[in-house]
């Protein structure tokens, strides 16, 4: 494959949300299963399904994941480690380790610690690996030649993570938003997700309107939770780029073509 692929995020967006985004527009939705076990990643069989869903009467897809609950806390190193030996694309595990690195970096500036020294909590945990890694995979047999995303939504509200009750967005997300064009949402709560900003910037996405392009397919994904007052949903789109038109070159009267005198 190849062309444009567009992401709008109208309420928000999560892991979960981009790898059932991505399965669908690499048409692998029904046989993410296979693609999980391809990657050689020490995940169970069975933790990912991408079903249909709707929301509203308005149908689209949503990803189902089932892991174990861990209370192990990973470091960096660790999961580059478990990046390295599976068996995900050379470009798939370039972006995985980047997107950890940049999720690395964020809680180290918030902390005042060493990237390397940080414990992930949320992030580390099983599922969000399988979503960047999965996604990291999924993008790369996709292989557009542009990336766009809108502006990511924010709304004021409060999130509860490993720290306790935070106000949103959290500490690492701010850190991670730098230079990300971002918008307001009449909402309450978490609306992006930390894995979610850190894949968008590790892939490459550049954020704004949308592009000049043909579309081929379309897809409405939807999360795990509903905003209230906001329906729940991303748009994933790919297409073909419009092509710039031809620069014709005007005669030139006195050029080979002209007759001589």
């Amino acid at each position: 494959m190849s062309g444009v692929l567009v992401i709008r995020t109208p309420s928000g967006l999560s892991g979960d949300m981009l790898l059932a985004g991505l399965a669908v527009m690499a048409g692998q939705a029904a046989d993410i299963g296979s693609v999980l076990a391809a990657t050689g990643l020490p995940l169970p069989h069975g933790a990912v399904e991408i079903r249909p869903h709707a929301l509203q009467g308005i149908s689209g897809w949503q990803a189902r994941v089932r892991l174990p609950h861990e209370h192990a806390h990973r470091h960096l190193g660790d999961i580059l480690a478990l990046i390295e030996a599976s068996r995900l694309a050379t470009p798939a595990k370039a972006v995985a380790a980047r997107a950890f690195t940049l999720l690395a970096e964020a809680e180290g500036a918030v902390h005042g610690c060493p990237p390397g020294k940080i414990a992930f909590h949320e992030v580390g945990a099983l599922d969000s690996i399988l979503d960047t890694c999965l996604a990291a995979e999924l993008l790369v047999r996709i292989a557009p030649d542009r990336l766009v995303c809108s502006p990511l939504p924010l709304c004021d509200g409060t999130v509860r993570c490993a720290h306790g009750l935070l106000p949103t967005p959290a500490p690492a997300v701010q850190e991670l938003l730098r230079g990300v064009p971002v918008c307001g949402l009449a909402s309450i709560g978490e609306t992006v997700t930390p894995t979610a900003i850190a894949f968008l910037r590790a892939a490459g996405f550049v954020f704004g309107d949308w592009p000049e392009m043909v579309i081929r397919q379309t897809a409405r994904i939807y999360g795990g939770r509903v905003l209230p007052g906001v329906p729940n949903g991303a748009l994933f789109a790919l297409g073909d780029a419009v092509p710039a038109p031809a620069k014709h070159r005007p005669h030139d009267p006195a050029g080979p073509d002209s007759e001589s005198s």
